[in-house]
Protein backbone atom coordinates (compact mmCIF):
# COMPACT_ATOMS: atom_id res chain seq x y z
CA UNK A 1 0.00 0.00 0.00
CA UNK A 2 1.59 3.14 -1.22
CA UNK A 3 2.41 6.04 1.70
CA UNK A 4 -0.22 9.02 1.50
CA UNK A 5 1.29 12.06 0.11
CA UNK A 6 2.88 14.10 2.56
CA UNK A 7 0.73 17.86 3.07
CA UNK A 8 1.98 20.82 2.44
CA UNK A 9 1.39 23.45 4.04
CA UNK A 10 1.04 27.21 2.70
CA UNK A 11 2.32 28.85 5.32
CA UNK A 12 5.66 29.38 6.68
CA UNK A 13 6.34 26.62 9.73
CA UNK A 14 8.16 29.13 13.12
CA UNK A 15 10.77 27.51 14.58
CA UNK A 16 10.11 26.73 18.42
CA UNK A 17 13.46 28.51 18.72
CA UNK A 18 11.96 32.17 17.63
CA UNK A 19 8.61 31.54 20.03
CA UNK A 20 10.67 33.35 23.01
CA UNK A 21 12.06 36.16 21.23
CA UNK A 22 8.87 37.13 19.69
CA UNK A 23 6.53 37.25 22.69
CA UNK A 24 9.51 39.29 24.30
CA UNK A 25 9.32 41.88 21.56
CA UNK A 26 5.33 41.88 21.41
CA UNK A 27 5.91 42.51 25.55
CA UNK A 28 8.55 45.40 25.05
CA UNK A 29 6.00 46.42 22.04
CA UNK A 30 3.34 46.88 24.33
CA UNK A 31 5.39 48.59 27.65
CA UNK A 32 6.94 51.11 25.32
CA UNK A 33 3.07 51.81 23.81
CA UNK A 34 1.55 51.89 27.29
CA UNK A 35 4.37 54.62 28.50
CA UNK A 36 4.05 56.03 25.52
CA UNK A 37 0.54 56.79 26.67
CA UNK A 38 1.07 57.61 29.96
CA UNK A 39 3.86 60.69 29.26
CA UNK A 40 2.87 63.71 28.27
CA UNK A 41 5.27 66.92 26.19
CA UNK A 42 8.84 66.81 27.22
CA UNK A 43 9.97 70.53 27.74
CA UNK A 44 13.54 72.12 28.10
CA UNK A 45 14.19 74.58 31.47
CA UNK A 46 17.42 76.60 31.56
CA UNK A 47 18.93 77.22 35.56
CA UNK A 48 21.89 79.03 36.00
CA UNK A 49 23.04 76.44 38.21
CA UNK A 50 21.87 72.26 37.92
CA UNK A 51 23.66 71.05 41.54
CA UNK A 52 21.22 68.61 42.98
CA UNK A 53 19.32 67.24 39.44
CA UNK A 54 19.48 63.99 38.70
CA UNK A 55 18.39 62.70 35.53
CA UNK A 56 15.68 59.64 36.37
CA UNK A 57 15.72 60.73 40.27
CA UNK A 58 14.55 64.49 40.28
CA UNK A 59 10.53 64.61 40.33
CA UNK A 60 8.43 67.68 39.28
CA UNK A 61 6.35 68.16 41.89
CA UNK A 62 2.74 70.56 42.13
CA UNK A 63 0.91 70.84 45.14
CA UNK A 64 3.15 67.12 46.62
CA UNK A 65 1.88 65.37 43.08
CA UNK A 66 4.78 64.14 41.23
CA UNK A 67 3.65 65.45 37.73
CA UNK A 68 6.53 64.86 35.69
CA UNK A 69 10.66 63.58 36.09
CA UNK A 70 13.65 65.28 34.42
CA UNK A 71 15.25 63.29 31.77
CA UNK A 72 18.55 65.10 31.31
CA UNK A 73 20.71 67.72 32.40
CA UNK A 74 23.57 69.24 30.36
CA UNK A 75 25.53 72.46 29.74
CA UNK A 76 24.36 75.07 27.69
CA UNK A 77 25.84 75.83 24.63
CA UNK A 78 27.53 78.94 25.86
CA UNK A 79 28.50 77.24 29.01
CA UNK A 80 27.12 79.87 30.90
CA UNK A 81 24.43 77.83 32.90
CA UNK A 82 22.77 74.17 32.42
CA UNK A 83 19.67 73.03 29.96
CA UNK A 84 17.08 70.56 31.94
CA UNK A 85 15.06 68.26 29.89
CA UNK A 86 11.43 67.42 31.33
CA UNK A 87 9.33 64.61 30.97
CA UNK A 88 5.94 65.29 31.95
CA UNK A 89 2.87 63.11 32.98
CA UNK A 90 0.13 62.94 29.93
CA UNK A 91 -2.79 64.47 31.93
CA UNK A 92 -0.27 67.34 33.60
CA UNK A 93 0.17 68.51 29.97
CA UNK A 94 -1.50 71.98 30.86
CA UNK A 95 1.36 72.66 33.13
CA UNK A 96 3.33 73.34 29.76
CA UNK A 97 2.07 77.26 28.84
CA UNK A 98 3.80 80.54 29.11
CA UNK A 99 3.91 82.05 32.26
CA UNK A 100 4.39 79.11 34.54
CA UNK A 101 7.21 78.97 36.72
CA UNK A 102 9.75 76.36 37.63
CA UNK A 103 12.75 76.33 40.99
CA UNK A 104 14.73 73.94 42.08
CA UNK A 105 13.38 72.79 45.91
CA UNK A 106 16.49 71.90 48.07
CA UNK A 107 17.40 73.14 51.29
CA UNK A 108 18.13 76.26 51.80
CA UNK A 109 19.23 79.45 53.87
CA UNK A 110 18.45 83.32 53.02
CA UNK A 111 15.48 84.76 52.04
CA UNK A 112 12.47 83.13 53.87
CA UNK A 113 14.53 81.21 55.94
CA UNK A 114 15.29 77.70 56.43
CA UNK A 115 13.15 75.73 54.01
CA UNK A 116 13.20 72.55 52.06
CA UNK A 117 14.93 70.73 54.82
CA UNK A 118 12.38 67.41 53.58
CA UNK A 119 14.86 66.96 50.78
CA UNK A 120 17.90 66.48 52.69
CA UNK A 121 16.99 62.48 52.53
CA UNK A 122 14.50 62.57 49.61
CA UNK A 123 17.20 64.64 47.40
CA UNK A 124 15.95 67.85 45.20
CA UNK A 125 12.83 68.37 43.11
CA UNK A 126 11.47 71.32 41.03
CA UNK A 127 8.58 72.82 41.96
CA UNK A 128 6.11 74.72 39.85
CA UNK A 129 3.17 77.33 39.76
CA UNK A 130 1.14 77.10 36.45
CA UNK A 131 1.07 79.74 34.44
CA UNK A 132 -2.08 81.15 32.35
CA UNK A 133 -0.71 82.09 29.10
CA UNK A 134 -0.31 80.01 25.69
CA UNK A 135 1.35 76.22 25.53
CA UNK A 136 4.73 76.86 25.67
CA UNK A 137 8.12 74.02 25.67
CA UNK A 138 10.62 76.47 26.87
CA UNK A 139 11.20 77.85 30.05
CA UNK A 140 13.64 79.91 32.42
CA UNK A 141 14.11 78.70 35.91
CA UNK A 142 13.96 80.46 38.67
CA UNK A 143 17.18 81.21 41.00
CA UNK A 144 14.99 81.45 44.14
CA UNK A 145 11.38 80.54 45.14
CA UNK A 146 9.06 83.01 43.88
CA UNK A 147 7.42 84.91 46.28
CA UNK A 148 3.82 84.10 47.51
CA UNK A 149 1.32 86.60 45.02
CA UNK A 150 -2.07 86.84 47.08
CA UNK A 151 -2.61 90.99 46.61
CA UNK A 152 -5.68 89.95 47.10
CA UNK A 153 -5.59 88.52 50.76
CA UNK A 154 -4.81 90.82 53.98
CA UNK A 155 -3.97 93.76 53.73
CA UNK A 156 0.17 95.57 53.39
CA UNK A 157 1.55 98.40 55.26
CA UNK A 158 4.44 100.68 54.66
CA UNK A 159 7.24 100.78 57.57
CA UNK A 160 9.76 103.55 57.47
CA UNK A 161 12.98 103.17 59.28
CA UNK A 162 16.35 104.78 59.03
CA UNK A 163 18.28 101.44 58.16
CA UNK A 164 16.98 97.97 56.79
CA UNK A 165 19.50 95.96 59.04
CA UNK A 166 19.18 92.42 58.89
CA UNK A 167 15.75 92.55 57.15
CA UNK A 168 15.53 90.49 54.12
CA UNK A 169 12.31 89.92 51.36
CA UNK A 170 9.84 87.22 52.97
CA UNK A 171 10.79 87.84 56.66
CA UNK A 172 8.20 87.04 58.87
CA UNK A 173 5.97 89.23 60.90
CA UNK A 174 5.01 88.49 64.01
CA UNK A 175 2.63 89.25 66.97
CA UNK A 176 2.74 87.62 70.01
CA UNK A 177 5.73 85.49 68.63
CA UNK A 178 2.37 83.71 66.09
CA UNK A 179 3.60 84.43 62.57
CA UNK A 180 0.64 86.81 60.86
CA UNK A 181 2.58 87.83 57.99
CA UNK A 182 5.75 89.02 55.90
CA UNK A 183 8.33 91.10 54.59
CA UNK A 184 7.39 91.80 50.94
CA UNK A 185 9.55 95.06 49.52
CA UNK A 186 12.25 96.73 51.37
CA UNK A 187 14.14 99.91 49.45
CA UNK A 188 15.33 103.10 49.82
CA UNK A 189 13.17 106.57 50.00
CA UNK A 190 12.95 108.44 46.70
CA UNK A 191 15.05 111.03 48.66
CA UNK A 192 17.62 108.02 50.33
CA UNK A 193 17.45 109.67 53.22
CA UNK A 194 15.92 106.20 54.86
CA UNK A 195 14.06 103.08 53.68
CA UNK A 196 10.50 102.11 53.32
CA UNK A 197 9.42 98.41 54.23
CA UNK A 198 6.38 96.64 52.92
CA UNK A 199 4.63 93.92 54.92
CA UNK A 200 1.63 92.23 54.71
CA UNK A 201 -0.37 90.63 57.30
CA UNK A 202 -2.98 88.36 56.55
CA UNK A 203 -6.42 88.40 56.06
CA UNK A 204 -7.42 86.53 60.10
CA UNK A 205 -5.09 88.66 61.90
CA UNK A 206 -5.59 92.85 59.93
CA UNK A 207 -7.54 93.37 63.17
CA UNK A 208 -4.87 93.32 65.07
CA UNK A 209 -3.17 96.50 63.23
CA UNK A 210 -4.37 99.81 64.33
CA UNK A 211 -3.85 103.60 64.33
CA UNK A 212 -1.55 103.42 67.27
CA UNK A 213 -0.14 99.84 66.51
CA UNK A 214 3.74 99.67 66.84
CA UNK A 215 6.28 98.17 64.78
CA UNK A 216 10.07 97.34 65.70
CA UNK A 217 12.74 94.67 64.47
CA UNK A 218 12.46 91.70 66.08
CA UNK A 219 14.09 88.43 66.53
CA UNK A 220 11.45 86.54 68.59
CA UNK A 221 10.46 82.65 68.26
CA UNK A 222 10.14 79.72 69.62
CA UNK A 223 13.26 78.30 69.68
CA UNK A 224 15.65 79.39 71.53
CA UNK A 225 19.38 78.67 71.58
CA UNK A 226 22.40 80.31 73.36
CA UNK A 227 25.89 80.53 71.85
CA UNK A 228 28.27 79.38 74.32
CA UNK A 229 25.28 77.63 76.22
CA UNK A 230 24.74 80.24 78.51
CA UNK A 231 22.49 83.18 79.09
CA UNK A 232 22.61 86.12 76.40
CA UNK A 233 20.02 87.16 73.99
CA UNK A 234 18.28 84.21 72.50
CA UNK A 235 16.64 84.58 68.80
CA UNK A 236 15.45 82.07 66.34
CA UNK A 237 17.58 80.64 63.53
CA UNK A 238 14.82 82.40 60.85
CA UNK A 239 15.01 85.45 62.57
CA UNK A 240 19.15 85.61 62.87
CA UNK A 241 19.41 84.69 59.15
CA UNK A 242 16.43 86.71 57.80
CA UNK A 243 15.31 89.20 60.56
CA UNK A 244 12.00 89.70 61.66
CA UNK A 245 9.40 92.20 62.60
CA UNK A 246 7.53 92.00 65.24
CA UNK A 247 4.39 94.53 66.44
CA UNK A 248 1.46 95.01 69.38
CA UNK A 249 -1.66 97.22 69.98
CA UNK A 250 -2.14 99.17 73.52
CA UNK A 251 -5.50 97.98 75.37
CA UNK A 252 -7.13 101.87 73.81
CA UNK A 253 -6.64 100.27 70.40
CA UNK A 254 -7.57 103.11 67.65
CA UNK A 255 -9.29 102.82 64.47
CA UNK A 256 -8.43 100.18 62.60
CA UNK A 257 -5.50 100.98 59.96
CA UNK A 258 -6.58 100.79 56.13
CA UNK A 259 -4.55 99.24 53.24
CA UNK A 260 -1.47 101.37 52.47
CA UNK A 261 -1.39 102.68 56.26
CA UNK A 262 2.35 103.77 57.26
CA UNK A 263 4.35 103.35 60.18
CA UNK A 264 7.54 103.70 62.12
CA UNK A 265 9.44 100.66 61.93
CA UNK A 266 11.33 101.08 65.28
CA UNK A 267 14.79 99.73 66.05
CA UNK A 268 13.90 97.76 69.43
CA UNK A 269 10.57 97.73 71.07
CA UNK A 270 9.63 99.89 74.30
CA UNK A 271 9.20 97.38 77.47
CA UNK A 272 5.97 98.72 77.83
CA UNK A 273 4.53 97.92 74.27
CA UNK A 274 5.76 93.99 75.74
CA UNK A 275 2.89 94.08 78.51
CA UNK A 276 0.18 95.31 75.91
CA UNK A 277 -2.98 92.78 75.39
CA UNK A 278 -5.89 94.15 73.66
CA UNK A 279 -8.75 91.70 73.34
CA UNK A 280 -9.43 92.34 69.69
CA UNK A 281 -11.80 89.50 68.52
CA UNK A 282 -10.13 87.52 65.25
CA UNK A 283 -11.07 84.80 63.27
CA UNK A 284 -7.77 83.17 63.58
CA UNK A 285 -6.60 80.16 61.09
CA UNK A 286 -5.55 76.77 62.98
CA UNK A 287 -2.03 77.54 63.35
CA UNK A 288 1.14 75.52 64.85
CA UNK A 289 4.24 77.32 65.74
CA UNK A 290 6.67 76.97 62.90
CA UNK A 291 9.01 74.10 62.53
CA UNK A 292 12.20 75.32 64.02
CA UNK A 293 15.22 73.47 63.45
CA UNK A 294 17.60 71.33 66.20
CA UNK A 295 20.47 73.56 66.73
CA UNK A 296 22.58 71.04 66.45
CA UNK A 297 21.35 70.50 62.67
CA UNK A 298 22.90 74.07 62.17
CA UNK A 299 26.45 73.17 61.44
CA UNK A 300 25.39 70.89 58.79
CA UNK A 301 23.18 73.18 57.33
CA UNK A 302 26.12 75.64 56.75
CA UNK A 303 28.19 73.38 55.38
CA UNK A 304 30.44 73.12 58.44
Amino acid sequence: MPAPAPKLSRYPRIPLIWVVPIIAVGVAGWMLYREWRKNGPEIMIEFADGSGLEPGQTKVQYRGVVVGEVKQVALAGDLGGVQVRVQLARDTAAIAREGTRFWIVQPRIGFGGISGLDTLLSGAHLGVTIGRGAPANHFVGLENPPTIEKVDEGRAYRLQTDRLGGLQVRAPVFYRDVKVGEVEVARLADDATGVWVRIRVKAPYVDLVRANTRFWNAGGAQLQISLFGGGGQKKSIQSIITGAIAFATPEESGEQAADGAQFQLYQEADQDWLKWQPRIPIKAEDTVPEKQVDPKMVPELLGG
